[in-house]
């Protein structure tokens, strides 16, 4: 019937689906990581997100990651060089690799970006950010309820950190109206001696819980020494501090990197920009400790599901208004603030002392 085998072979090739329909190569998908990747952290959560993309798309997505990449010229270079591998989206997870993935982003038009933490888009550049500061409120509310004086220790003072010092402030003192928060700046995210330093510090001048916007467990592992409190951030740190943990605020990223690498997978991957909180699955607290009254523990859940249903907001006026700590109204009475006002705060509230740089 064939005149040869070649003929033959191209027949099958058209009669046969396993011929013509050969399985789509796997997607491959970057992570840049600012600090080492450790049991707890930033990091570690965004490590989670990109294991949980491989658990959710077996065999359809390969991914990779290069930990400890330092923000500027270095990130650059990396997210380059990632581009040029064949990685098909890249995500960025730290404020300052926003400016580098925008560049390299406008030398690979084909190559899928996404700035976790910036704000600033392209056509190959989506942005995301999760709303850490409605946590923050949350574990305020807990450390209220079993402190007055607290610590801070955070690295700088962009809007994202001071919303969440000001949410922490507000949710302590919607429970303990006395409540204090000292606040310390480190100037850098990853630095854990220099982290230990700081909460030392502010242990020594009275404070009785600690949190921090850092990228180690550092804070918390010091806390523990001293038999203090102390708020986890981006990881339940029970592992490292279990006594003195009251609650951890984690992120949740696996469900949006997956979804976006489903995106990049079916075509339908668009830019734009996120940021979503509670409600979302993005935040959340969680990892009690054992010194939590069951109680206490309660009513922050209470709480979380409120603000999980849309009940409650934190940065509400209420019935007094709410001002900063030198004394101006910043929410008046009966109002909440935007997006826009929350996304470009400045200020402190009443409360917290210390200063952001203007």
């Amino acid at each position: 019937m064939y005149k040869n085998l070649a003929a033959a072979l191209a027949a099958a090739c058209v009669l046969s689906p396993a011929f013509s329909q050969q399985p789509a190569p796997p997607v491959k998908a970057a992570f840049v990581y600012v600090a080492p990747l450790t049991d707890a952290g930033w990091v570690r959560q965004h490590d989670q997100g990109r294991l949980a993309v491989e658990a959710a798309l077996p065999g359809q997505v390969k991914t990779s990651f290069v930990e400890n990449v330092a923000e500027g010229p270095d990130a650059e270079r990396v997210i380059r060089d990632l581009a040029m591998q064949g990685n098909q989206i890249i995500f960025t997870p730290s404020f300052g690799y926003m400016e580098p993935t925008l560049k390299v982003a406008r030398e690979f038009p084909n190559v899928k970006f996404e700035s976790v933490t910036g704000y600033k888009t392209a056509p190959n550049v989506a942005a995301s950010n999760a709303r850490y500061y409605e946590g923050r409120y949350l574990a305020g509310i807990a450390a209220g309820r079993m402190a007055t004086e607290a610590g801070y220790v955070a690295g700088f003072p962009i809007p994202e950190v001071v919303q969440g010092i000001n949410a922490f402030t507000l949710g302590m003192r919607s429970v303990n109206p006395k409540a204090s928060v000292r606040v310390v700046f480190l100037g850098e995210w990853f630095n854990p001696p220099r982290e230990r330093d700081a909460a030392m510090s502010l242990m020594n001048q009275g404070a009785e819980v600690l949190a921090f916007h850092t990228g180690s467990n550092a804070v918390m592992v010091a806390a523990q020494e001293r038999g203090k409190l102390a708020v986890a951030y981006h990881s339940d740190m029970r592992k490292v501090a279990p006594d003195a943990q009251v609650v951890a605020v984690t992120h949740q990223w696996g469900d949006y990197y997956t979804r976006r690498v489903k995106a990049v997978m079916d075509g339908s991957w668009k830019s734009g920009s996120v940021w979503g909180g509670v409600r979302e699955g993005m935040i959340r607290v969680e990892g009690f400790g054992s010194k939590v009254p069951p109680k206490v523990q309660q009513e922050v859940l209470d709480r979380q599901k409120a603000m999980a249903a849309g009940k409650l907001a934190v940065f509400t006026g209420g019935k007094a208004g709410v001002k900063d700590n030198e004394g101006r109204t910043v929410i008046p009475p009966g109002r909440s603030l935007d997006d826009a006002a929350i996304l470009g705060m400045n200020w402190f509230v009443s409360g917290v002392i210390g200063q952001v740089s203007r």
